[in-house]
């Protein structure tokens, strides 16, 4: 009874037993949900919740002030479409588990990924998923996910891991994503390979270079393959700029660190007069929407997204729930998917 005295619009008469029947759960757990206490499976405490609306009661005060059902999603600007497409991912298993996903994106010259963290707390979602964000500049502080520790808001970070921070990460294994991209190429008779990537400070892209570098050395024997790698920004115009120093150097094969890094890269081949794939091949990653009509089709590796999106909702609601999901990093295995931007080398061509 305590528990519903502190909010007028329930009546004087609603009783724990009541609603732990509808709910089917104990008295104790409905007091527990009532009071905002942890300890409480997220699905009990939509059963709780819902056992409410049913029945006819307002949801406590300090309810409504942190909705139970409300979830942030912070992600980059939406001109890479692996990015809608994760946060479709996201919002599909939270809508499964009965949650409601808030939006929020970050853009240069917009609001910054602390501005959102505010916006969202202050709108009371009940925990944050980040993906691709500062937690994956090796030069950003740490300290913001510390604070958010330290104020009680459980988040997950998709795409980039950070020693000490408390919290799940989700992420694909892209060292092994670029030994795939390296073998395949490899294998089709190519024997100067480069890699095209973004900024050096990411993680992903630390991983992409570990994977590239160990695949060039252990594959084709090359002693400095640090010299086929070119950084420049993601996106189709970085593509193409690290291509156009890739085919300086000679290289017949291109791998790329995402799908628009490679539609640059295609351009670029085609500009200096040459075809994919009967001159270059390329090589992109994320197999994003649309990616398979594209002229010519991109070979890519496919980041596991709806995987990765599922275990990124599955950890959060954990936390929310009051349980607690091991602070460590979940690694997905990506897939090739060979198309036709990618042929035979010099060394098999006939």
């Amino acid at each position: 009874m305590g528990a519903m005295t502190d909010n007028a619009s329930l009546p004087s008469t609603a009783r724990l037993a009541d609603i732990a029947a509808q709910a089917k759960v104990s008295e104790a757990t409905v007091s527990r949900v009532l009071n905002g206490k942890p300890g409480v499976a997220a699905a009990t405490r939509q059963a709780v919740l819902a056992a409410l609306d049913v029945m006819g009661y307002e949801r406590p005060t300090r309810l409504r002030q942190r909705t139970a059902a409300l979830i942030g999603l912070i992600i980059p600007e939406l001109d890479n479409p692996i990015f809608p497409a994760m946060a479709q991912a996201v919002e599909r298993a939270l809508t499964h588990h009965g949650y409601t996903p808030v939006l929020a994106t970050v853009s240069p010259g917009g609001a910054t990924e602390d501005d959102l963290v505010e916006l969202l707390i202050e709108h009371g979602v009940a925990g944050i998923v980040f993906a691709s964000g500062l937690h994956a500049d090796t030069t950003a502080s740490r300290d913001r996910y510390h604070r958010l520790s330290d104020r009680g808001v459980p988040f997950v970070l998709i795409n980039g891991y950070a020693e000490g921070i408390a919290a799940p990460f989700i992420s694909p294994d892209d060292a092994l994503a670029a030994r795939l991209s390296v073998n395949h190429l490899a294998d089709l008779g190519h024997e100067r390979i480069g890699l095209a990537v973004g900024p050096k400070r990411y993680v992903p892209v630390i991983r992409k270079i570990e994977g590239f570098t160990a695949a060039l050395r252990d594959t084709l024997g090359v002693a400095n393959p640090e010299e086929f790698v070119e950084y420049s920004l993601y996106g189709f115009e970085g593509g193409r700029a690290a291509a156009a120093k890739l085919l300086d150097k000679g290289c017949t094969g291109i791998v790329c660190a995402s799908d628009m890094m490679a539609l640059g890269a295609i351009a670029e081949v085609r500009a200096r007069g040459m075809a994919v794939p009967g001159d270059i091949s390329v090589v992109g990653y994320d197999d994003s929407p649309l990616i398979p009509y594209t002229d010519p089709p991109l070979t890519t590796v496919r980041q596991p997204v709806a995987a990765m999106g599922a275990a990124a909702v599955r950890a959060l609601l954990e936390e929310v729930g009051g349980g607690h999901a091991p602070h460590t990093e979940f690694v997905f295995a990506p897939e090739l998917v060979v198309r036709g931007s990618t042929g035979s080398g010099p060394r098999v061509r006939r």
